[in-house]
């Protein structure tokens, strides 16, 4: 990838995560770059395109960052997404860029979707496997649910200490209650 389509991702990303899918224009980030709108063509030939893009790399970046750990316990794997997700809204004041167009999986092109449920499924499938135990695949659907209702819960109230009391209690001991 050239460095003027990383620019053209790192924007889109940005203003996904602030405003959802609708939250950007090619004419846009063109104009934030420099460049013609045509050149945004160039690299990436639909905005639905563009949007799959980022949604997958963005996938990518966070499950390098929540990878596996030598002697990690249950908890630790819950206390490891808990820091990724606060880090996403304490750093910018945005949303997890899947939870951000999840919300708006109605009126989003299919490619987008397909990499949406992708991360969210390797989500799930993720904490499952490594929170074990029974009723693993419930229980990180439980952690998926506060983290992401936590991001909202923030941004709404203009307040990280929101995050933190919806995520709070999110350790095996209490999601097996």
């Amino acid at each position: 990838m050239t460095e003027t389509a990383d620019r053209l991702l790192d924007l889109a990303e940005a203003r996904m995560r602030d405003a959802g899918y609708k939250g950007f224009s090619f004419r846009e980030l063109a104009a934030e770059i420099g460049i013609k709108s045509a050149s945004v063509h160039h690299h990436f030939p639909t905005k639905a395109g563009m949007a799959a893009a980022v949604a997958r790399r963005y996938g990518e970046r966070f499950f390098d960052l929540v990878g596996r750990r030598p002697g990690e316990t249950a908890d630790d794997v819950i206390a490891i997404y808990r820091s990724i997700f606060r880090g996403e809204i304490e750093r910018d004041g945005r949303m997890c860029l899947n939870g951000m167009l999840g919300a708006e999986a109605g009126a989003l092109p299919a490619e987008v979707l397909e990499e949406i449920e992708i991360y969210f499924r390797r989500c799930i499938d993720d904490l499952s496997s490594r929170i074990g135990g029974p009723n693993a695949a419930e229980r990180a659907f439980h952690v998926m649910a506060a983290l992401e209702g936590g991001l909202i819960l923030a941004r709404a109230y203009g307040d990280i200490s929101a995050f933190d009391n919806a995520t709070a209690s999110l350790t095996t001991s209490t999601l097996a209650a």
